[in-house]
């Protein structure tokens, strides 16, 4: 009998806390939100205070932290950035006191993907003392990823390769009859007869394309990470055009490339008959 009363007060606590646990994790704020970023773009990491304070703080005090240290606190003008942010966190003054808290941040990098929460930080204690307490508002996880593209160009044509962020030092080429990769760009590289650098933005021009230049270019990080990588043909200009358009449709569509080469080559084939029918007609 005690044995049976056991386990049917084992049973009742159970039931207690799944129940606790799904009525938590339905809480706006105790749900870990994910963001996706490419590297170099701007990521928001969401956050909304109201739905955790029951009134407007005096002064809007807010700090965003990772498990490991504090990345950015705002209070008033007084401003806080940790090193490896600086200049690429903020969260807008004018739309913290209507409850948006969200941290943006500019330039995204790899080393920057993780779990972030934002804080509160309010007066409480009693009359006669004032304490500071830290509520918690929300979690947010980062995940950054590279930038994949298929490119084709004719023969004397331009290529542009974005290099995405400052951050990014290097560019590498492998052939495509090679299994070497070679270094094409340092950021340290004055400009050369094919290769130059855009004034402003973050952007490397090859001039004047050749067969040879047909391969894998990859823009890489500081630390040899790749921030891009582009798969180049050089081909003629009325067959690179049609082929161009096929890649972007794949990437619009998400077909697999072998079934965009399929369709290249299809296309290049009906060409073939199409200018062997008409060389028959005019004879």
């Amino acid at each position: 009998m005690k044995t049976a009363t056991k386990r049917h007060w084992v049973l009742i606590s159970l039931h207690c806390f799944l129940v606790g646990s799904l009525v938590d994790s339905s809480s706006p704020s105790s749900r870990l939100l994910s963001v996706t970023s490419r590297v170099g773009n701007r990521a928001v990491l969401p956050c909304s205070w109201k739905q955790r304070l029951q009134s407007t703080p005096s002064t809007c005090h807010v700090q965003w932290a990772t498990p490991a240290d504090t990345v950015f606190e705002m209070n008033g003008e007084d401003r806080w950035e940790a090193e490896e942010f600086q200049g690429r966190v903020e969260v807008s003054e004018e739309k913290l006191w209507s409850g948006n808290c969200s941290l943006i941040i500019s330039d995204v990098q790899f080393e920057d993907s993780g779990r972030y929460e934002s804080f509160m930080v309010v007066d409480g204690g009693t009359a006669t003392k004032t304490t500071k307490t830290k509520i918690f508002i929300q979690s947010v996880k980062l995940s950054v990823f590279d930038h994949k593209s298929l490119q084709s160009r004719g023969p004397g044509e331009d290529l542009v390769l974005d290099l995405y962020t400052r951050h990014s030092v290097r560019v590498v080429f492998q052939d495509r009859n090679s299994s070497a990769w070679s270094v094409l760009w340092s950021r340290e590289d004055e400009d050369g007869e094919r290769l130059q650098r855009h004034p402003v933005n973050e952007q490397l021009t090859m001039r004047k394309l050749k067969s040879s230049d047909e391969g894998i270019y990859k823009v890489l990080d500081q630390h040899g990470l790749a921030v891009s990588t582009v798969q180049l043909s050089v081909e003629e200009s009325s067959i690179a055009l049609k082929r161009q358009q096929l890649l972007e449709k794949q990437t619009a569509t998400g077909l697999p490339a072998d079934a965009v080469k399929s369709s290249c080559s299809a296309l290049l084939l009906f060409s073939a008959l199409i200018t062997s029918f008409q060389t028959v007609h005019l004879l």
